[in-house]
């Protein structure tokens, strides 16, 4: 289970080249994901989604609060956690001139992967994720699904217990899309923790057992899809989310 308790993160703008100011991303955010749980985090552009899902991913340090993975902190445990933990983000970078099956076989010795489970480990993925045609293909030919394809199998090579997702289907076609929430809902079923956000409210009530929403770094409301959209009396959640925030986005 990961637990986030009433986490904040401060950061500092300039308003111009004398003025500056603090200012809260994430601001007491509190939430629990269970063994066998999809998460989903839900919010416009700067809602501080990205942030939270960094600090959860040990990539930040809060400013204020204490995340935990079945009783574990990263200040005690920070190796330990990560050798179980996978983190994607919306802007990962992976290394052109290697072959797919190059960085697959770099990423589980990075994770200490015996060699003969990294051989089985990197066969059951390709097949999983439909990427066995282009396997031995540098990453830099790929289609821009390809490469998403190729950065959840990395993500996947250790065989991690904590999946922490950010924006995993974006910009991916309906096909390359189902493959990867098709992965998602099969890690689930192995008692997988896994927070994902995403921009697309429809993908988050198809595979999302609860949801956070949150806005201007708070959360406006929590619960399964269902027990959200019976609240503010809609039929999705991009409407339930418009009905949270009273109809608008206040853009700064």
């Amino acid at each position: 289970m990961i637990k986030v308790d009433n986490v904040k993160k401060k950061f500092v703008r300039y308003k111009n080249k004398k003025e500056k100011e603090e200012f809260y991303a994430d601001n007491g955010i509190s939430f629990d994901a269970k063994d066998g749980e999809i998460i989903g985090i839900l919010g416009p552009n700067g809602a501080g989604k990205t942030t939270l899902l960094r600090m959860i991913a040990g990539i930040l340090e809060p400013t204020e609060g204490n995340i935990t993975f079945d009783n574990m902190n990263y200040k005690n445990n920070e190796i330990e956690i990560k050798k179980n933990l996978a983190y994607l983000s919306g802007n990962t970078k992976l290394y052109d001139t290697l072959s797919c099956y190059e960085l697959l076989k770099m990423c589980a010795d990075i994770y200490g992967v015996e060699e003969k489970k990294t051989e089985e480990r990197i066969k059951e993925i390709s097949k999983t994720l439909n990427i066995e045609g282009f396997l031995y293909n540098k990453i830099g030919s790929l289609s821009t699904g390809q490469t998403q394809k190729v950065n959840i199998a990395r993500c996947m090579v250790h065989n991690p217990k904590y999946y922490i997702l950010d924006e995993a289907t974006t910009g991916l076609d309906i096909i390359s899309s189902q493959i990867i929430l098709n992965f998602i809902k099969e890690e689930k079923k192995k008692n997988k923790t896994i927070i994902y956000s995403t921009h697309y409210m429809e993908e988050a009530e198809n595979i999302c057992d609860r949801v956070i929403m949150i806005n201007k770094g708070i959360v406006i409301t929590e619960g399964t899809p269902e027990e959200i959209k019976n609240k503010t009396k809609t039929t999705n959640l991009r409407d339930a989310f418009f009905s949270m925030i009273g109809g608008g986005l206040d853009e700064e």
